[in-house]
């Protein structure tokens, strides 16, 4: 979270973003206010998705250079361009030709929590309390980048997110190839080989679902679970996203866009810097 702040990190994807942001012309009687400039609108988005901010709070804290309304209205205009999702292809596209995303082992696993405001993709879930909520359901590469992800209330189970999250993930041409494919046990039903059937993988090492009487079972091959749960608690470290205040599903789906563009953007620093070879 606190790379998102630095500003070699933020200056980087400010600079990137400036040229996929859609063309306002001006007034042709100028009579309107000047228009709030981009990178201010980007520095309010960027302290709500750290913090978690309501707007207001945003708002103030900017000293009210921009108000909340501009700040939600801006961000809805750059949805609706597909800015955030060209960021994030871009972003891939660099890691990708920098350090190389790495499909030989994809782990796939869900996240969910709280989102007190509700609104569309939002439901009370196991995990929630019966408060409501919302998740998402990600890949990773064998490295952590986060390659696709689906997100759905917090009721929806993860098996049924598996294909969604799978066509996400083989959309890219690099990650359409899946060397190895880790779930738990959540994903462990006999109709998993069906569901799979339709993809390029080579091998699914899924940990075994208890069966009546049986007892515990022995976990053989479970090591690579930890990589999608170290990038989950990347995502949380996000007020925004581990506490979602937002009544839309584009809404959250921009949020995990601008938080896995900031991963990014300093993993590539870092190669940069000290040549740093991610943890495998």
């Amino acid at each position: 979270m606190m790379r998102a702040l630095d500003s070699e990190v933020h200056d980087a994807v400010f600079e990137t973003i400036r040229g996929l942001l859609p063309d306002r012309p001006e007034h042709p009687l100028g009579c309107h206010r000047p228009r709030i400039d981009d990178l201010v609108c980007l520095r309010g988005l960027l302290i709500r998705l750290v913090t978690g901010a309501s707007w207001e709070t945003v708002e103030f804290l900017m000293g009210y250079t921009v108000s909340d309304t501009t700040l939600r209205s801006r961000r809805d205009e750059w949805i609706d361009a597909g800015v955030f999702d060209q960021l994030l292809e871009q972003a891939l596209a660099a890691y990708d030709r920098i350090i190389g995303l790495d499909p030989t082992h994809v782990t796939i696993d869900g996240s969910e929590h709280f989102a007190p405001c509700g609104g569309e993709g939002t439901a009370a879930g196991p995990k929630t309390h019966g408060r409501l909520g919302w998740k998402w359901c990600a890949g990773v590469d064998a490295d952590g980048i986060p390659i696709g992800w689906v997100i759905d209330g917090a009721n929806r189970q993860d098996y049924r997110l598996l294909q969604p999250t799978l066509n996400a993930i083989t959309a890219h041409p690099v990650t359409a190839r899946i060397g190895t494919l880790h779930l738990d046990r959540g994903f462990g039903y006999k109709s998993l080989p069906d569901r799979l059937a339709d993809y390029t993988i080579g091998d699914v090492n899924v940990i075994p679902r208890n069966q009546p009487g049986q007892g515990r079972i022995q976990l053989v091959g479970f090591g690579r679970r930890w990589v999608a749960e170290r990038t989950h608690s990347w995502f949380t470290n996000y007020g925004q996203i581990q506490r979602n205040t937002d009544r839309r599903a584009t809404h959250r789906h921009a949020a995990l866009c601008l938080a896995t563009v900031f991963l990014i953007t300093a993993r590539l620093i870092d190669h940069r810097n000290t040549n740093y070879r991610p943890i495998r």
